[in-house]
Formats: C-alpha cells, structure tokens, sequence
C-alpha cells in the first residue's frame, strides 16, 4: 500500500507569516532610503553655511555612494556567509550613528565623513532583503514581495522628503538628521526583536509547518545550504555573462535614479525657483506615483501572468524592457521650464525607471546559484552604484558649466538607452544559474 501524496497548501491556507517578513523589510528600505537622502533636501541650508560650490555639492551629496560602493561585495559575502540577521543587527546601530554624526558636523569633512560611515552600514541592507524574498517567497510570489519592499525607496520620498523639508523648516538642517537618527534606532529595535529565519521561525512556532512547505515547495532557496568558500565563489559568479547583464542593466536605470535622488529638490529649488519646503513636496509625486505602477505591474501584474502559465523570461524581459523605454522620456524635462512640463517628463522617467529597478531587485533570488543570493546581488548593486556614484558628480559639474539641469537629463537619457541593450542582448534567459559544482 502506497503513502498518500503530501498535500501542498494553497497560498490562502498556508499563512500569512512571509508577507509579515517583507513588510518588516519594507520598514528597512524606507528608513534606509530616508537617510540617504535627507542631505538632498537639507543640501541647501548647509552648503550654505559652509560655502559650497555646486560641484563641491555634488561631492558632498556622492560620498555616502563611495563607500557603499566599495562594501557591496565584502557585504554580499559576509550576509552568504553568516545570514541576513546579525550583519543587518550591527549595520542598523552603525547607520544610526551616522546619522547623528551628520547632526553635530562642524564642517564640510566631518559631513563627508559621516555619510562614508554611513554607506559602510547600510551596505547590506538591498542584497539582504533580495537574500531574505528568496528564503521566504516561492517564486511565483517574487514580483509582489519584491515590490514591497522595494517600494520603501520610493516611498521615502513621497514620505521622507516631505518630512525632512519640514524638519529643516522647523528645526533647521541638523535638526533634520536628528529626526532620521531617530528613526534608525527605532527600527534597528524592531528588527531586532522581529526578525528570524524560516526555520528557526518554525522551531520558535512563528510560521507554521504548512506556510514553511508551502514556501520551500515553490521554489525557496534553503537556508541551511552549504555555504561556499566565499572568494571562489565570487570569482564564478563574476564569470556569469548572465549576473553582467542584469548588473550593467540596473546600472543605466542607476544613474538616473541616484541624478534624481540628490538633485531633484535642487533642480526644483534652482531651475523651477521653488522653496525648501514646496520643493520637497513635488519631490513627492513622481514617486507618488511611480509606487502605484510598481504595485500594479512588476508586482501584480508579472506574479498573475507567471501563475497563468506566462513563461518567466518573456513576462519579466517585457517588463524590464518597457520600463527602460519609458524612462527616455525624462529626457522630455531638458527642454522646458514650465514646472507642470517638466513634472510630467521626470514622473514619466521615474515610473519607467522603477519597473525596471523592481523586476532587476526580483532577478538575484531567482537567477543565483543555491547560497550565492548575497554574492549576485551584492555584484548587481556594486557595479549600479559605480553608475550612482557618478551622476551627482557629472550632474553637478554639467551644471555649474552650462547655469541649467538639461544637459545632465540627456546624459541620463543616452546612458538609459544603454541599459536596454544590456537587458536584451546580455541578461538571457531569467533561470537559475547552476551551482559551480554543477557546472564543472
């Protein structure tokens, strides 16, 4: 006599555990995002009273990028290596810190200093969050866990640059980072008490055994798989023609998304002759809106079509794609000077740009080898935030030589259509890559 087939729990049985995790996550993202951008809306008041020049500006704004850049691989490595829980533990009280050493700065090297400090710890928190979808989502639920955590950076401006116009309005620039330090230690509170790993979730009666099978049996990455000898691997992840394209994809929507993360509130404030606080406000609706169309598309949209049967590569190479091409047009806002004008061209770009960051966000947990999640993406976000790293820099320097934003918005153009090469020609079919022991 035969054994009765395990039954697999439907989604609606199994639990509702998973999306409790991400939206944790979401919290993460959203404070990050915060306190990386503050200095954006605050950049005004305090070039001012140090005396900065744009293009100083422009360096001051790139800093936070340097060293975030630098620790993308060291901190996809150490989260492969010891999990997403206690690196994300240290890294949360460090960015903290930074916050606050941004508040009492004296001068122009100690603001530098702090946001370098301030990259360093918040390093792990994307390839973190892409490592934790993949533990705790089945694949056909990648597109919607994806875009809500990745929702948190932009919603940080519909939430966080209000905020923070108002708290340098209120309470002047240093005051600003006193509020979004304060932020960061809540949040490093929460997580700490909140957050655990499938399994240790099921040992501790958090998840129940069928929400746990039903994520595992829909393709979750296991927890507990070996972990790889961390520069080896590396080097065969660096060696996937796959990884290089989804990186240099991400990167063209990179630059354009960090030209707007640091100099919106100023092109608004210099070029459209807005406030602080009204500034910070129209920051608000491109991304206002970009989060409704990342809910609708990457995330229900793209999940729908792939539990219809939608092979995965065409419904996500679609998405990737389509959004890349609605991000030229904000190439639109370099020729205008009408506010409601450029609006519409940068609310344009910014949806398309966050279709294609939110489906590149879903492709790590998805495309890398069994305990690999942390070394993919950690190379995805390194070789964007090289691209990020310029566009405050380039932005800056175009703008101080030319007195007007429409030429670093054409820079961003050209690179975008870069990045549609990149997803088409290079990424490939959106499928696991085999384990290097696989593979050899």
């Amino acid at each position: 006599m035969t054994e009765p087939e395990a039954v697999v729990p439907t989604s609606s049985r199994a639990g509702r555990v998973r999306w409790m995790i991400v939206v944790l996550l979401f919290f993460g993202v959203l404070i990050n995002y915060i306190d990386r951008t503050n200095i954006s809306v605050a950049g005004g008041p305090l070039g001012h009273e140090f005396g900065l020049t744009p293009g100083e500006m422009g360096w001051v704004f790139s800093s936070f990028l340097w060293s975030y850049t630098l620790m993308q691989i060291p901190a996809g490595l150490l989260l492969d290596r010891f999990g997403m829980k206690p690196v994300l533990r240290v890294a949360t009280w460090i960015w903290a810190v930074a916050c606050v050493l941004t508040a009492v700065a004296s001068g122009t090297g100690l603001v530098i200093l702090s946001r370098v400090l301030l990259g360093v710890a918040e390093a792990p928190v994307f390839p973190g969050a892409m490592k934790v979808t993949g533990y705790w989502f089945p694949r056909r639920e990648r597109g919607l866990s994806t875009a809500v955590f990745d929702s948190g950076q932009r919603l940080s401006n519909v939430i966080g640059t209000p905020l923070v116009a108002l708290a340098v309005v209120e309470l002047g620039w240093r005051g600003a980072f006193w509020t979004t330090g304060a932020l960061s230690v809540l949040f490093a509170v929460v997580f700490w008490v909140g957050y655990r790993n499938p399994k240790e979730a099921v040992r501790s009666g958090r998840l129940s055994e069928a929400e746990y099978r039903y994520i595992r049996e829909g393709g979750a990455q296991d927890e507990d798989v070996a972990h790889p000898n961390p520069l080896a691997n590396l080097g065969y992840v660096l060696g996937r023609r796959k990884v290089w394209g989804l990186s240099l994809g991400l990167a063209c929507a990179g630059y354009t998304t960090w030209l707007l993360l640091t100099w919106l509130p100023g092109y608004l404030q210099s070029e459209l002759h807005m406030g602080v606080l009204k500034s910070g406000l129209f920051t608000a609706i491109p991304w206002l809106i970009a989060v409704g169309a990342e809910f609708l598309i990457p995330g229900w949209l793209v999940d729908h079509l792939i539990k219809r049967g939608g092979r995965e590569t065409v419904v996500r190479k679609s998405v990737l794609v389509a959004g890349m091409v609605i991000a030229l047009g904000i190439t639109g806002a370099a020729f205008t000077t009408d506010v409601t004008v450029a609006l519409f061209w940068i609310t344009v770009g910014t949806v398309g740009i966050t279709l294609a960051y939110c489906v590149s966000n879903s492709l790590p947990a998805l495309i890398a080898p069994e305990g690999s999640v942390g070394a993919v993406a950690s190379v995805m976000n390194f070789i964007n935030t090289l691209f990020g790293l310029a566009a405050p820099i380039v932005t800056g320097y175009l703008v101080q030589a030319t007195g007007s934003f429409g030429p670093a918005f054409i820079v961003a153009g050209i690179i975008m259509a870069a990045g549609i090469f990149f997803y088409t020609v290079v990424l490939g079919p959106i499928e696991q890559i085999p384990s290097k022991a696989l593979s050899s």
